[in-house]
């Protein structure tokens, strides 16, 4: 057997996530052998390729969360390896506006939980935001974020995975983890023993896990996100303007989203996906995955587990592209609505759902053993979490 098909650790999954990860074994384990298995030809193709870019400065979260700390440090992180290495960043900042006085408690509570993580966040009044962003609308009051900003999100993937590869990592394209086999694990190019197995398959973690025997409790659920891009002669905002979140929800709202060179967007969606890859039309299309899927869905629906079916609903409007400028007119005085026309490229959320509490996880959550680990809800912000999440995993690996 080849050596190659028998590393110290093999990381399945080359997202934002699997590379930090790689990444950060090689460093630890300067000595161990690390290999990457990507189910594509190249990385960025899925998730991580098609994130918004944002980094999240991290006051959205509960300070006892992973993603509080994992936002806050990553934001830092991020910014800092591009800047001292000339890498795309837009540090525009965020303003969070309220539509009315009954959002008011939303941007305290917002303050309260970015004081607590320890986040620069500064409440500004109506004349101070409109200073900041002259398109902004709020009322009476916003909290400003100066640290959150843009990145190129393919960049940065493609940056840890050239990082990997000079580190010494082995990264395999082209190899599908098809489950366990034993010790072992079987893929498209055969039979891998690895000393330890690191699971970052994102949309297919579950899967995975679960061959292992990890994971019985969940399944993860997609959703799709849609941007709608602004033609780029017009007015805009030049910082990134969210609304005030419902923080039972795992998503934003919809909000405006400055990118590295200026471009303006607005959304996401955040609409069920009837399969994990469900992109476009019957792209990737899987009848296994869409039965179960859509039982799922249609049992969340009837129900109404977690207001699943006020989501559904009104993310469905969403894709009428005059609901979707209506509610991002809310945010702004100024902008031309009609010049929002060109449809983005569609991503994939990976939402980890517990089957007995019929509930979604909103943090990090992982299991495993000392044979293998498994990222089951590297879960949104997870591109900005990737850097500090990873070092965590590989502390996680070094306990068991």
């Amino acid at each position: 057997m080849s050596s190659s098909l028998k590393p110290d650790f093999l990381i399945i999954g080359g997202g934002i996530v699997g590379l930090a990860v790689a990444r950060a074994a090689r460093s630890r384990w300067p000595d161990a052998t690390v290999t990457l298995l990507e189910k594509e030809s190249e990385v960025g193709l899925h998730g991580s390729g098609r994130n918004s870019g944002v980094l999240h400065a991290g006051f959205y979260y509960t300070a006892d969360s992973l993603k509080a700390r994992f936002s806050r440090d990553g934001t830092q992180q991020w910014t800092e390896m591009c800047l001292e290495r000339g890498l795309a960043i837009n540090r525009c900042g965020k303003l969070v506006v309220a539509k009315g006085p009954e959002e008011l408690e939303g941007l305290a509570e917002l303050k309260r939980r970015g004081d607590r993580n320890g986040v620069q966040l500064d409440v500004v009044s109506e004349e101070e935001a409109r200073e900041i962003d002259p398109a902004a609308k709020t009322f009476q009051q916003a909290l400003f974020s100066p640290n959150t900003a843009s990145v190129d999100p393919l960049e940065l993937t493609r940056t840890l995975a050239s990082d990997a590869k000079e580190a010494g990592v082995e990264l395999l394209f082209d190899v599908r983890a098809l489950g366990r086999n034993g010790k072992a694990l079987n893929t498209s190019a055969g039979i891998f023993e690895a000393g330890y197995v690191i699971n970052s398959a994102g949309l297919y973690a579950d899967k995975l896990a679960q061959s292992y025997g990890f994971g019985e409790a969940y399944d993860i659920l997609p959703f799709k996100g849609i941007y709608l891009y602004g033609d780029p002669q017009v007015k805009r905002p030049r910082v990134h303007i969210y609304p005030v979140p419902k923080l039972s929800r795992p998503w934003l709202g919809v909000h405006y989203t400055i990118g590295v060179a200026g471009a303006v967007k607005i959304g996401p969606t955040a609409t069920p996906a009837f399969w994990r890859e469900n992109y476009k039309g019957f792209q990737n299309f899987n009848l296994r995955e869409a039965l179960d899927i859509l039982g799922i869905e249609a049992g969340l629906f009837l129900r109404n587990d977690f207001d699943f079916r006020e989501i559904a609903v009104e993310e469905l409007q969403k894709y009428i592209r005059s609901v979707l400028v209506k509610q991002g007119a809310l945010l702004v005085d100024g902008t031309p609505m009609e010049s929002f026309r060109t449809w983005g490229k569609p991503g994939i959320r990976s939402q980890l759902f517990h089957k007995k509490e019929r509930k979604m996880l909103m943090d990090f959550h992982l299991e495993g053993d000392e044979r293998s680990l498994h990222l089951l809800n590297a879960v949104s912000p997870a591109f900005t979490c990737a850097l500090p999440f990873a070092e965590f995993v590989v502390d996680e690996v070094e306990k068991r």
